[in-house]
């Protein structure tokens, strides 16, 4: 079953502000060529959540997994990103999507920038 990733974070007027998330899915690409990846923003950034997954959609993926690129589990996080799936799973009953945790929520995420602190 081809699985595609979108990266998912609330976005920003600064353009430089991407550049992270731009990264984290670069590195995801790079690690895994075969999974088909993409950035998407909350707001005031291209492309959407929509967007990005009709563009693997298009590709043929069959899964989506959606990682919030969010530190805190916030109203973004608990109520709006729910309800874009939602609208995504409705549209494309066929697609099997699954929303992980935050980034914010990962043991080994908190671990990394302990150590970082304390470097």
């Amino acid at each position: 079953m081809k699985t595609g990733i979108i990266v998912f974070a609330h976005g920003s007027r600064d353009p430089r502000w991407c550049a992270p998330i731009e990264a984290l899915s670069l590195q995801i690409q790079q690690q895994d060529p075969e999974t088909p990846t993409r950035c998407a923003y909350l707001e005031l950034c291209k492309p959407t959540l929509e967007e990005a997954a009709n563009e693997l959609i298009a590709e043929g993926i069959f899964k989506l997994k959606i990682f919030p690129v969010f530190f805190g589990v916030g109203k973004h996080a608990r109520e709006d990103l729910p309800l874009l799936v939602d609208a995504i799973q409705s549209q494309h009953p066929g697609l099997l999507v699954e929303l992980l945790p935050t980034a914010g929520e990962s043991p080994q995420l908190i671990s990394l920038m302990a150590q970082i602190a304390l470097s």
